[in-house]
């Protein structure tokens, strides 16, 4: 499985993941700015992330424009072990460059807090 995401800047995205979420890029071939290309992420065995520029994600979308800023089309769930692990995700996120949304709170079904990251994507990080 591959989830894909537009992206606005390879760069700011690429550091932006590394430092939030601690993701390694996967991937030999390096673009032009020294970054793997295409830009990929493995958040599982068999399930990566794609990033790929807004002109290409429309261009893949059968020339539609991609979502306006603001607008999220899913929420990216991220499960972690305790409170203190939300805690220090989003910590490490808004570091890195994200936008809190939500702050870390106890809902009935999970301790949880959301944040999007530089191109708008919204990050949903829980423990039971």
């Amino acid at each position: 499985m591959i989830i894909s995401l537009p992206i606005d800047d390879r760069p700011r995205s690429h550091a932006f993941y590394r430092q939030a979420l601690g993701l390694t890029p996967v991937g030999d071939e390096l673009g032009p700015d020294g970054i793997p290309e295409p830009l990929q992420f493995r958040l599982a065995d068999d399930v990566t992330m794609m990033l790929i520029p807004t002109g290409g994600f429309g261009w893949v979308l059968g020339k539609q424009p991609a979502a306006a800023p603001g607008q999220s089309e899913c929420i990216l769930g991220l499960r972690v072990d305790s409170e203190e692990a939300v805690d220090a995700a989003v910590a490490r996120a808004v570091a890195a460059g994200a936008v809190q949304v939500t702050a870390p709170t106890r809902e009935p079904w999970a301790y949880l807090a959301t944040f999007t990251d530089p191109d708008g994507h919204l990050w949903m990080v829980s423990t039971d």
